[in-house]
Order: C-alpha cells, then sequence, then structure tokens
C-alpha cells in the first residue's frame, strides 16, 4: 500500500555510544517524513525491509556466496532460526511501539538496525533508520568497508520505495 510521503530519504548523523548496540564504533541514519498518523516502529521496518529493490536481492546473493565460504552468517542462516522473531531476515532483539531493534552477532562483526518512530504535526510521521556496527576483528573491518557504498545506496532506496516522494 502507497503512503504518500512529503520527503524522499536523507542521511542524518548519529551519536555513539547508543543504547543499542553499546560498543558499536561505526554508525549511521537516515530518515524520512511520512504523511501517516500513528505509524508504529514494526509496522514501518516491516514496510521498509519489504520495499527492497529487485538489485539488492542480486547483491544479497552475491554477498553471501562470497561470505558462506568465510563462515559469515548468511540470510539463509538466519532464516533457519524458526523460533526467532523475525522482521525480513533479521531477528528482533527488542520492541516497543516507537522503536524495533534488529540485528546478529557474528564473529566478524555485531549489528544493529533501529527502525524509530515519531509522531509529527499535521499526521506525519519521522522513520529513522539507524544502522550500528560493531567490528570485532580485521575481516569486520574489511567487511564494512567493502559493503558500505552498498549499504549507502540500498537503505536511502528502501525508504524512498517505502514511503518516498515519487
Amino acid at each position: 500500500m502507497h503512503h504518500p510521503a512529503s520527503t524522499n530519504a536523507s542521511a542524518r548523523p548519529v551519536k555513539l555510544p547508543h543504547r543499542a548496540l553499546k560498543d558499536a564504533d561505526w554508525g549511521d541514519s537516515f530518515v524520512i517524513t511520512v504523511d501517516k498518523p500513528e505509524l508504529g516502529a514494526r509496522e514501518a521496518a516491516r514496510h521498509v525491509i519489504n520495499s527492497a529493490p529487485r538489485w539488492y536481492y542480486h547483491l544479497l546473493a552475491l554477498r553471501n556466496a562470497i561470505v558462506r565460504p568465510l563462515g559469515l552468517k548468511t540470510d539463509l542462516d538466519t532464516a533457519a532460526m524458526t523460533k526467532v522473531d523475525t522482521i525480513g531476515v533479521f531477528p528482533v532483539i527488542s520492541e516497543t511501539d516507537d522503536c524495533v531493534i534488529l540485528g546478529l552477532d557474528d564473529h566478524h562483526l555485531n549489528f544493529r538496525i533501529v527502525f524509530e518512530t515519531e509522531a509529527l504535526e499535521r499526521n506525519r510521521t519521522l522513520v529513522r533508520s539507524i544502522t550500528l556496527v560493531r567490528r570485532n576483528n580485521t575481516l569486520g573491518r574489511i567487511y564494512l568497508a567493502a559493503v558500505l557504498p552498498f549499504h549507502n545506496l540500498i537503505v536511502p532506496a528502501m525508504l524512498n520505495a517505502a514511503y518516498g516522494s515519487r
């Protein structure tokens, strides 16, 4: 269902340390304003994650083929955790009405994806997507450096596909 929005996604600074991953050594944030009142964090997270562009899935398949031999977790590993509450392939770590925290810990890095919603005037809602990473070793530093250019395209593309101006 399309929800008209007055803006497109834009980057915002994120302050570290952050409560969702206190030892994070890297983070970023993107926001979008949505013309929809009373939008909860879970609904926003689900809609954004389910709005990934087709090219994202091709990149994810390539990523999984490359990292699987290195012993890093893939979406298949996450999907296999059938007793874990997930949004998309991401396990839910904690949740309130206006904040849902998703993420995984792996030997190379730990990450969190935080979706926050904030009621604004004129029946609008601010949706904020925060990514936090704790690089645990050299592989984690190399991995983050390799995926950042794609991350910086994917996150705003997903927010815009879900809620952006057409």
